[in-house]
């Protein structure tokens, strides 16, 4: 069909429907029932206020029970989702009476019932979409059930649903109609809010595992979660009575061109899956990526979530993790061992700084006592002496460099107390003539300080 044959079927539809409106709507055995249904609308409104304030006060009396009870803990959601629907509740049930002695004294009843009808149907509606989490996806259901429910309450689905067919394109062997789209992205929608919630279940489920790791508790849910959703969208398209083996070609070129514009997607999402299969990092860690350290807090599909000692949070791509050097500092163990160099000068007591230095070591209370700190002797410099302090510490989450500061901290005090100088860079002072022309000959030494103590000669002109 071209743009002028669906221009004149919709005209012609458009028609049809201007007739049904004249002949079976607008007339007068329903034009009088308008009025009484909005006086029953109108005395459920004032004998619902009333309702409603008892209602609240009912129910903040029974949320002060001790132990609190099932209406204790939802309070909120009952005093904002169930009490507004009083006044619907109320006005359905009186026109579904004015229904019943209608139908008794042989009174048209038509207009009641489809009120009646489609208030029910709201009211259905307004419960079941309030377990959606998302408010514009509820949004969104509720608006199209109940759409769909007034249509076939005026007997209007029928008809609109032939047209809507009647639009359609045909691809080879393919048909596909307006119709046939909607119902296929109704489906879709319908069926991936299921595979969520039911994922979102099983992994609330499977955390409560003690035999399992957290690392097969994140595998097992993302797996889950990618069946459920891919199950979901072959399910949609067969529901609508599309053959999966006609769309082999266009899905393999489509395909394809995903593949290229999403690499680095694809790949992050490999590398997730890999991470989670070879054991190397599992949630709770604490990894250094280049300059992050923190714990990992969360194993996306496409990055790990690293929570840092400032409050903030790193969302490093899982492609770094597997193609950059990772530090992993809780991998087998909760032990980690630290170290911290040390100069003392070359004059001094070296026995007595190995022992200032274990002193100082065993201060701090996250420095565990076995294995005990190791001072050990590193190399003699020049004018000093390297060493470097290692101790074992097992909680490597509440930070690495805070520990090595109260170490430092320490040893400066232990240092000052016995009077034990810390090294200083040397330095040669020379001072040339003013003038350009002046030789060596005016030079002279003058004394220049020592950091240990004591004076050396610097030139000095």
């Amino acid at each position: 069909m071209d743009l002028f044959s669906y221009s004149r079927a919709s005209l012609a539809h458009l028609q049809q429907m201007v007739a049904w409106l004249l002949a079976d709507i607008l007339i007068p055995v329903n034009l009088v029932q308008v009025p009484a249904v909005a006086l029953s609308g109108g005395v459920a409104w004032l004998v619902a206020r009333p309702f409603r304030t008892w209602l609240c006060g009912w129910i903040d009396r029974a949320a002060s029970e001790r132990p609190p009870s099932w209406l204790a803990r939802h309070r909120g959601w009952t005093l904002k989702e169930l009490v507004p629907l009083v006044t619907p509740a109320l006005w359905a049930s009186g026109l579904w009476i004015a229904v019943d002695v209608a139908q008794r004294l042989s009174w048209p009843h038509d207009v009641a019932r489809i009120v009646a009808n489609l208030l029910v149907a709201w009211l259905v509606i307004r419960l079941v979409a309030d377990l959606v989490p998302s408010r514009a996806l509820a949004r969104l259901i509720a608006v199209t059930a109940w759409s769909l429910a007034a249509l076939n309450s005026f007997q209007l689905l029928a008809p609109l649903a032939a047209f809507l067919d009647s639009a359609a394109i045909t691809l080879g062997t393919l048909r596909l109609s307006v119709l046939t789209v909607i119902k296929g992205i109704m489906a879709l929608a319908v069926l991936l809010w299921v595979a969520t919630v039911v994922s979102r279940l099983f992994e609330e489920r499977i955390t409560q595992v003690a035999d399992l790791t957290p690392r097969a508790q994140v595998l097992f849910g993302k797996l889950l979660k990618i069946s459920l959703i891919s199950l979901a969208f072959v399910v949609a398209l067969t529901s609508v009575g599309i053959d999966l083996s006609t769309l082999a070609i266009f899905t393999g070129a489509v395909g394809v061109g995903i593949g290229l514009g999403l690499q680095k997607t694809v790949s992050n999402l490999f590398s997730g899956i890999v991470l989670l299969l070879d054991r190397s990092i599992k949630p709770g860690d604490v990894i250094e990526v280049g300059h992050t350290y923190g714990w990992v807090s969360w194993l996306g599909a496409r990055y790990i979530a690293v929570e840092t000692r400032d409050g903030t949070e790193y969302l490093i791509p899982n492609e770094q993790i597997i193609t950059q050097q990772v530090l992993n500092w809780s991998h087998k163990s909760e032990r980690v061992r630290l170290k911290v160099d040390v100069r003392a000068p070359l004059d001094a007591d070296v026995e007595q700084v190995i022992a200032l230095m274990k002193e100082a070591a065993s201060r701090p209370a996250r420095v565990l006592k076995h294995p005990a700190p190791n001072p050990l002797i590193m190399s003699f410099g020049h004018g000093v002496i390297d060493l470097q302090l290692r101790f074992w510490i097992s909680d490597a989450h509440n930070g690495v460099q805070n520990v090595k500061g109260e170490i430092l901290l320490e040893i400066w005090r232990l240092f000052r107390e016995n009077g034990i100088p810390l090294p200083r860079p040397k330095q040669d002072i020379v001072l040339y003539p003013a003038s350009q022309g002046a030789d060596d000959s005016g030079k002279r030494e003058l004394p220049v300080s020592n950091p240990f103590g004591g004076k050396r000669l610097g030139s000095v002109s």
